[in-house]
This record gives C-alpha cells, structure tokens and sequence, in this order.
C-alpha cells in the first residue's frame, strides 16, 4: 500500500487551519498543521519530514518568508516541496517567495480550499 502523503500546513488562522487540513484529510493526505512559523520550524527540526509545507506569509513573530529562509539555511526539510498559501498576492510577495524556495504560490482569495487541495496535487506532481 502506498504510503499517504504528509502535508504541514502552517497558518495562524486556527479557523482556516483546521478547514484545510480537513480537506487534506479527505483527499487522503496525513495532515501536521502548526498555528506558527516557530511551531512549523519545531516541528522540523524534530524530524518531520512532509512532502508538502503549505505556508502562509503573514503570521505573527516569525513569518512565512522567514520560515522558507530558514528552512533553506538548515537544510531542514530538504524533500519537502514548499508552497506558499497566503492573501498577499502582490507581485514582489510571490517572487519573494518564490526567489526563496517556494514551489509554488496560492492566493488564498483566489482559491477554495478544494482548490488548494487540487493546485497542490498539480505543483506535486511536477515535482514528482
């Protein structure tokens, strides 16, 4: 049997949150989901290896472009494909992001969670 895919999802919003990670659920993902970015780092560098980090930008104390720094630094989740997921969808905010990692880039507004769900699928699917 197929191993599930490990998603962490990391957004301060425990409402949304918890919305996406039911989504993730239902499509059959294992679902780790942290309220912040030093929740997220903790949770790496305890040895959480997901496939997907699913990470919002805008959290308080240390925020999404942050974590994907850090994570890049320490070499920490180095299989992982990181996707941002976050209501900034400025053009510098996506390049910023994608300049430090990202595989890809999710305008919340833009996107039902089901879509998030789909769009992830397809941004892993290329990295497969």
């Amino acid at each position: 049997m197929e191993k599930k895919k490990g998603v962490l999802i990391v957004d301060d919003d425990k409402f949304l949150l918890d919305m996406y990670a039911m989504k993730f659920a239902e499509q059959g993902f294992d679902v780790e989901s942290a309220l912040s970015g030093t929740d997220a780092l903790a949770l790496l560098e305890s040895g959480k290896k997901p496939n997907v980090i699913l990470l919002d930008i805008v959290m308080p104390g240390v925020d999404g472009f942050e974590v994907l720094s850090t994570i890049k630094e320490k070499k920490l989740a180095e299989n992982s494909i990181l996707i941002i997921l976050s209501n900034l969808g400025q053009r510098e905010d996506v390049d910023k992001g994608l300049s430090l990692g990202a595989a890809g880039y999710i305008v919340k507004a833009s996107a039902t969670p089901s879509e998030v769900v789909t769009r992830v699928k397809e941004i892993m699917g290329k990295h497969a």
